[in-house]
C-alpha cells in the first residue's frame, strides 16, 4: 500500500500529476480542482494516494489532504461508484461541499458528476448519510481549512449550521448554500441576520 508519495512535480499530463521520486515518475490521477491548486512544475508535493488493483492494470489516485483521501474512500465504499466516478464527483465539489450535499439530499449536486446519474446519487446520498456530519465542515473552517466566516466558537458553528439547511429547506442547492453562508460577516449575531446576509449572495 503506497500512503503517499512525496517528490517533485515534474508534469501535469491530463488529468494526472506526474511526480519525480528519486528518479521515478508517478503517473498519479487526480480531481481538476486538486490539479489546479499545484505549484508549479520543480515544486516538492506531497500527496495522499489511493492505491487501485485491477487485473489490468494498478492506478494511483492522489489528494492533496488526508481529509479529500477520506472522503473519497467512503464514496467509493458505495456500490456503483469506481475510483474514477469518485474523482469526478470531487472534481465537481469539495469535500465539505460534498457532504453538504449528502446530508440535504442534493442529488442534482452529485449527479452533475461526469459518469454520475441521478439513481447512484441517491444511493450514495442513503449509504453515507449516516457517516457524515455538519460539524466536521464546522470544523474544518475554524482550523483554517476552509475560509469560513466567524467559525471560532460552538454557537458560531450551529448557526452557520442552522442556516445553510434553512437555505436548503428553501429550495438553494447545499453548495451554493455553503458558500453563501461563508461569505456572511463574522458580525452577524443570530441566525436570521447571517441569512439575510446569505440571501443577498444567492439572488
Amino acid at each position: 500500500m503506497i500512503s503517499y508519495v512525496r517528490g517533485e512535480l515534474a508534469a501535469i499530463e491530463g488529468e494526472k500529476a506526474i511526480i519525480d521520486v528519486g528518479g521515478v515518475g508517478y503517473g498519479v490521477f487526480m480531481s481538476q480542482q486538486s490539479l489546479s491548486l499545484l505549484p508549479a512544475a520543480g515544486n516538492e508535493v506531497k500527496i495522499h494516494t489511493y492505491l487501485n488493483v485491477r487485473e489490468d492494470a494498478m492506478q494511483l489516485f492522489g489528494f492533496l489532504t488526508r481529509d479529500d483521501l477520506e472522503i473519497f474512500r467512503l464514496v467509493i465504499g458505495v456500490s456503483g461508484i469506481g475510483p474514477k466516478g469518485g474523482l469526478n464527483i470531487l472534481s465537481c465539489m469539495s469535500p465539505d461541499e460534498l457532504r453538504f450535499a449528502i446530508m440535504s439530499g442534493d442529488a442534482k449536486a452529485i449527479s452533475a458528476a461526469p459518469g454520475i446519474g441521478k439513481k447512484t446519487a441517491e444511493k450514495l446520498i442513503v449509504e453515507l448519510r449516516d457517516k457524515v456530519d455538519i460539524e466536521t465542515v464546522l470544523d474544518h473552517a475554524a482550523n483554517g481549512q476552509e475560509a469560513a466566516p466567524a467559525a471560532g466558537t460552538g454557537s458560531d458553528n450551529e448557526m452557520h449550521a442552522e442556516a445553510v439547511q434553512a437555505l436548503v429547506a428553501l429550495g438553494y442547492g447545499s453548495s451554493e448554500s455553503l458558500r453563501a453562508v461563508k461569505k456572511t460577516s463574522p458580525e452577524c449575531g443570530t441566525v436570521e441576520d447571517i441569512l439575510k446576509e446569505a440571501l443577498k449572495y444567492l439572488f
